[in-house]
């Protein structure tokens, strides 16, 4: 890589925010390209959610029929206690009257169909793996991207209009904007996260939330259209268990290896019929863990022509499943500002729009974990907490859906 290679505006991070940033610029005629500190992208994760308004953004773009051919347009959240009772039932997607629909998906296959479609869109060279973001620098006209090339060994520069800092949990760039602001706050909660291929799960368009009286808590659903078209279900779990003290942690990583030995006893006395806990989690190909955890909203992003974009920019519990969707939601402002203003400008109002948007939710996230682990945690009967988890619920999709 050489000191005089420019580009318009530089990406740090090809993951789904950083992906559909690229695809909404090149939409609006901006060129973009995207550094990848990893040497290969290949389809990892498990399952995540899409929201109706971001999957209105990827249809946007002309990825509506690769997303329905990969995921699931879920139809309805069932919740659950431990012993099989079902609580409540709600919507979702286009059955609670959304133009769009709420798609479970592989994360892998998620960020896969994005590269395709930018390498198609952009060119080959547009998105460069190996290539990791260390430092920058700004001018009076645009930004000096310090970049390691990590096959060669070299370092490079790379001259933008501006540096999108979509690099996720361990962003180096948020690091140079904010340091000494990166400390992660656990809910004192741990995630067990796996994948387990079925005959079958319930309607194939449905995602189980159950609890018990210790606020563990597991969330199910099937995530693969492919497997469905073979009368088959890829069912994406996570169980979520306190195992500590709210509060710092000193890291955290998204593929730590998790032991069935460790699950199992969170889930002792649950029986949700037909529906197996322990043949769904000991028959999983591979099961990770990691701890819950978020950070303190900022009080800004980004200085000049540096801004952050998705986890980078405001981590958040993964409760009501929007971190994702408000990564696509960020691409999307961005993209949209910097067709219209100049750079600088555009910058500072992408972060007025989206910023108190996503600080909200990640406070909502909180605040109805806290609330959830604390009904369930309470003695009484199942018609009482339900109806009061179902008030919590409806709150928390009134606050995403004003945010967002």
């Amino acid at each position: 890589m050489s000191n005089d290679t420019t580009a318009d505006i530089v990406i740090a991070g090809a993951g789904i925010g950083g992906l559909t940033t690229a695809l909404a610029l090149h939409a609006r005629g901006i060129a973009a390209t995207v550094l990848e500190s990893a040497p290969e992208i290949r389809p990892l994760g498990v399952g995540i959610n899409i929201q109706p308004a971001a999957v209105a953004v990827l249809t946007a773009l002309g990825l509506g029929d690769a997303l329905a051919a990969t995921g699931i347009p879920t139809r309805a959240h069932h919740y659950l206690d431990h012993t099989g009772v079902t609580l409540w039932t709600e919507p979702r997607g286009v059955a609670a009257g959304h133009r769009c629909p709420q798609y479970s998906v592989h994360r892998g296959e998620l960020q896969t169909l994005l590269l395709d479609a930018a390498r198609e869109r952009l060119g080959r060279h547009a998105v460069r793996t190996g290539m990791r973001v260390h430092g920058f620098e700004q001018t009076r006209d645009g930004v000096r991207v310090h970049v390691r090339d990590r096959a060669r060994g070299a370092d490079g520069l790379l001259e933008a209009a501006a540096l999108v800092g979509a690099d996720g949990l361990h962003s180096a760039v948020r690091a140079r904007l904010h340091p000494g602001q990166g400390t992660l706050h656990g809910a004192g909660v741990d995630m067990w996260r796996g994948l387990t291929e079925l005959d079958g799960f319930l309607d194939g368009r449905t995602m189980i939330l159950a609890n018990d009286e210790r606020a563990t808590r597991l969330v199910a659903y099937p995530i693969s259209a492919r497997h469905a078209a073979r009368g088959r279900a890829l069912l994406n779990w996570v169980l979520l268990a306190s195992t500590g003290t709210p509060g710092p942690v000193g890291g955290a990583d998204w593929d730590v290896p998790g032991r069935l030995a460790d699950l199992l006893p969170h889930v002792s006395g649950w029986d949700l019929g037909a529906l197996d806990v322990h043949d769904v989690f000991s028959r999983s190909t591979r099961i990770l863990r990691y701890p819950m955890v978020d950070r303190a909203p900022l009080e800004r992003w980004g200085r000049g022509r540096v801004t952050l974009l998705g986890d980078a920019a405001h981590l958040m519990y993964p409760i009501g499943a929007n971190g994702a969707s408000q990564a696509i939601l960020d691409a999307a402002a961005l993209a949209a500002e910097l067709s219209r203003r100049d750079v600088p400008s555009a910058l500072e109002r992408y972060e007025n729009d989206r910023r108190p948007a996503t600080t909200a939710i990640i406070l909502a996230n909180r605040k109805m974990d806290h609330a959830e682990r604390v009904v369930s945690a309470r003695p009484g009967t199942g018609d009482d907490k339900a109806a009061e988890l179902a008030t919590i619920t409806a709150d928390y999709r009134s606050t995403v859906e004003r945010a967002s």
